[in-house]
């Protein structure tokens, strides 16, 4: 029987849904409307963290880096948590690894479609750089994780996942403190002239609405993040259940790509208001997240570690991971990076391995 279709409740009954019986083709509607939900509400929460930034004194780093990045994580938490409680590993880490890749993947769309100069030339702060940095070395040591197996510890969960949630607040401290006694900074960045000449900013269009309807809204859609995350995690379990593409493969294309829609709107939304630092750590702030959300994808399944699952599919996921940050990183140090066809040649350059990680996971 299906996880989705039998629940036991506190009494010791079963209850069944019957989920299995409806057709698939009722799943990927509520699987689309539950993701122009995310793209709409993400959008929004872009224009509002920017006037709260503004508002409240607070820089875009910070912003992007915690507030865009937990609100647009939701709907990977509802579902890797959800994916977790019905025992479907493969969703998990598909999703959680593969939407690493596809974050970054953003930023070049973002770069493109939003940005006339190399976004990477824009940050005045090395503080970007040493975020990708730090992710990289977490996702290294997952990676690493991955081929020697975890540790049960307490309640079947693994040693590395919580090891990994804690590097978290480390890494978040660790910023928070660079950005306060940064010893250098990059000199050879696009002027003021240029980058009013880039976007003609205008501002995001919110200013003569009150503080606290800013702060009710962006609760009021990050409530319909978190429920629209709910469904997608459904859908999405439903949709590889019912057809031949399987858990892992649906976890790291379909399913990664709708819970990076609020990365996406937010960070297309941000760089076209010219908010550009807010859209690159928005991006690295979010796959800092999807590591520490092991952890809870660990807690909810109840099979033991959740790492112990990992295939060749998640594996490759995290080495793409990788490999994309790395390049951003090489963009970020060298800064003028060489333009080509409107974005840098670094942006062009992670959209050919996301497009040929996707082909490589399809065919093998």
């Amino acid at each position: 029987m299906h996880p989705f279709r039998t629940f036991t409740n506190r009494e010791g009954g079963q209850v069944l849904l019957h989920l299995g019986d409806y057709p698939v083709a009722l799943f990927a509607f509520a699987f689309a409307v539950s993701a122009f939900l995310i793209w709409f509400t993400g959008t929004r929460l872009a224009y509002y963290g920017d006037e709260l930034a503004e508002r409240l004194d607070l820089t875009r780093e910070f912003v992007g880096l915690i507030f865009l990045a937990v609100v647009t994580e939701l709907p990977e938490i509802v579902t890797t948590v959800t994916a977790g409680q019905v025992g479907n590993p493969g969703l998990v880490l598909g999703n959680l690894f593969g939407g690493i890749t596809l974050n970054t993947a953003i930023l070049a769309v973002a770069d493109i479609f939003a940005v006339r100069y190399a976004l990477t030339s824009w940050p005045r702060k090395t503080t970007h750089a040493l975020i990708a940095v730090m992710l990289i070395v977490l996702l290294s040591m997952l990676l690493a994780v991955t081929f020697v197996g975890d540790v049960a510890l307490v309640l079947n969960v693994g040693l590395a996942a919580i090891l990994l949630a804690c590097a978290y607040p480390l890494v978040i401290a660790l910023l928070r403190r660079y950005d306060e006694m940064e010893s250098w900074a990059p000199v050879d960045i696009p002027g003021e002239a240029e980058r009013q000449h880039d976007h003609h900013k205008q501002g995001n269009g919110f200013g003569a609405i009150p503080t606290r309807t800013l702060i009710m809204r962006s609760l009021a859609f990050s409530l319909v993040i978190l429920v629209a995350g709910v469904v997608l995690a459904v859908s999405a379990d439903m949709i590889a259940h019912k057809t031949a593409l399987g858990s892992s493969f649906v976890g790291v294309t379909l399913l990664a790509a709708a819970t990076s829609l609020p990365e996406l709107s937010t960070t297309l939304a941000a760089a076209r208001i010219g908010a550009y630092t807010m859209a690159m750590t928005n991006i690295f702030g979010s796959n800092l997240i999807m590591i520490a959300l092991i952890l809870p994808a660990d807690m909810a399944y109840r099979e033991g570690p959740i790492l112990a699952h990992v295939d060749r599919d998640a594996q490759f996921s995290l080495v793409t991971g990788i490999l994309v940050t790395a390049i951003y990183v090489a963009g970020l140090l060298i800064r003028r990076t060489p333009p080509l066809f409107g974005a840098g040649l670094d942006s062009w350059l992670v959209l050919i391995v996301y497009v040929a990680s996707l082909v490589a996971l399809y065919h093998f």
